[in-house]
Formats: structure tokens, sequence, C-alpha cells
């Protein structure tokens, strides 16, 4: 199956990856200043989410995307992602090294990261409130957590949509498939499901195989987990620096489009750009 995906501009290719809070929508602000910025920007639903179907069977994400660009004719590309997509970045990264030339991971999850109080709590909330049958509920309670004091009375609407609009292929597809669980959800962290702080990293996949210069961002407003995945990340990494957002809670690209808009342009332009504070 080929996921959902657009294409806009050209240039250097940069691929959008998703956090599983939101689907390819979330990115609607960064196309215009990336495509203004020379770049080709290609942006897809992940399995489950947006437009793209829920799997019948397993499945890999990371593969889905480099099929996804294999079938566009993209040998090499900048990732831009958030949160659960940034797991996936990470892991498309390690296992085509000389095909990703930069990665920009915006309060990432992380395979392997086990989450703290805050997220387990939040997770419990989450699946309690599924359990009982509030999917309002458990979208509302998605929308408070995920995003920060920045975050306007549309961004939070357009949040809920697409989170509600997860929740409803994806417990239908369990229902159909005899199960209480909702799959593909977010496991590291933003939130779906009660995350195990990001799930287990596939065998033969290491993050020390990362060549690519790597810009973590984390919020202050977000969960605790969020900036130690971007901590422990920036010490592990080759070539990586972290940078916290004083204003920022787990979706920045929404919170405040413009500020991240030009931290990504300037990133994306390669080591001669500008590395202030937004």
């Amino acid at each position: 199956m080929t996921l959902a995906h657009d294409v806009a501009g050209s240039g250097p290719t940069v691929v959008l990856l998703h956090s599983t809070v939101c689907d390819r929508r979330m990115w609607d602000p960064q196309i215009p200043a990336l495509v203004d910025a020379g770049h080709r920007v290609v942006r897809c639903d992940l399995r489950g989410f947006g437009q793209s179907p829920v799997p019948a069977g397993p499945y890999d994400d990371a593969r889905d995307v480099t099929d996804l660009l294999d079938l566009l004719g993209v040998e090499r590309a900048a990732l831009v992602a958030a949160s659960g997509g940034g797991r996936v970045a990470l892991e498309i990264a390690a296992r085509r090294p000389r095909g990703v030339t930069s990665l920009a991971l915006l309060c990432t999850a992380l395979a392997g990261h086990e989450p703290g109080a805050e997220l387990r709590a939040f997770g419990a909330r989450e699946d309690a409130l599924i359990e009982a049958g509030d999917v309002a509920g458990a979208t509302a309670l998605n929308v408070d957590t995920w995003l920060g004091p920045e975050a306007d009375g549309a961004t939070r609407e357009k949040v809920r949509r697409m989170q509600g609009h997860a929740f409803a292929v994806q417990l239908a597809a369990a229902e159909r498939e005899g199960s209480g669980g909702q799959e593909g959800k977010e496991e590291a962290a933003d939130g779906n499901g009660g995350g195990d702080g990001a799930g287990s990293r596939p065998a033969g996949t290491e993050l020390s195989a990362i060549t690519a210069p790597v810009l973590l961002v984390s919020g202050r407003y977000d969960l605790p987990d969020f900036r130690a995945i971007a901590v422990r990340l920036a010490d592990e990494l080759p070539d990586a620096r972290h940078l916290e957002l004083p204003w920022a809670g787990h979706l920045p690209s929404m919170e405040r489009p413009d500020a991240v808009n030009a931290l990504l342009v300037d990133f994306l332009r390669g080591p001669a750009a500008g590395q202030g504070a937004v």
C-alpha cells in the first residue's frame, strides 16, 4: 500500500512526518515557507491516520515511508518530524544514513524510552476513557495534553479533528478484528495508547548508524519525557544540537508556526545557517 501523500515545490526534498496525535495536515503552516525557501516538500499520512487506512496486518512505518520515497524517485532527503513521526525518522536515518541529509526532530519520541510518571498517568487516563466509550473525552484529553499555551482556538480545533479521526478509524478497525485495543497509536510519548515511551527498536537498527546533522527541539510546556529524549539524543548522536523553546508545548510547529518555520528554514540551509533562538 502506498501512503496517502502530497508533494509541493521543487528543489532539495524535505519529508514531513506527523505526530500521531495528528496527521499530515499538521504541516499546513510549514508548506508555503519551505516551498518559498526552495524545497520540494513531501508529506504523508502514516497508516491509520488521515487518508491512509489502518493496516490489516503487521507493518513497518519506516519501510512505508522509504517505499513512498522510492516511488517518488527520492534518493536523498531531509526529514522533519514531530513526536511519533520522529521515531520513524530516526529509524529511516539509521537504516539509510546516506539517504538522509539532515534531521529536524520536534519533541521526538524514541524507541525504547521508559515513560515517566506523567506520561504513564496520561496513558492510563486515556485508556480508561476509551474503555468507557468516551472517545470525545479521550480526544479532549489529547488536545489539552499536547498543545501548549500559545495554541489558539483554531489550532485546538484542528488537533481535535485530526485526533478524533484517528480514534474513529483505529477503534473501528480494532472492533472489526475483535480487539479492544488501539493499534498503531503513538508508542512514544505523544500519546496515545498509554505509550511505552516509544516501543521497541526493530532488531538490527542502531542510533550509532545515524550520520546526518540533527536539530532536536523540545518545549518547556511539554511532558518531561520529551526533553529527556532530546537531551539523550544530543549526547548520543555525533552531530546534534538541542534547542528548548521556552514558549512551546508538544506541537510547536502548530503553536507558533512562523517561529518554527524560520528555525526550520535556517537549519535546512546547512552549517552556515543562523542558529538563533526562537
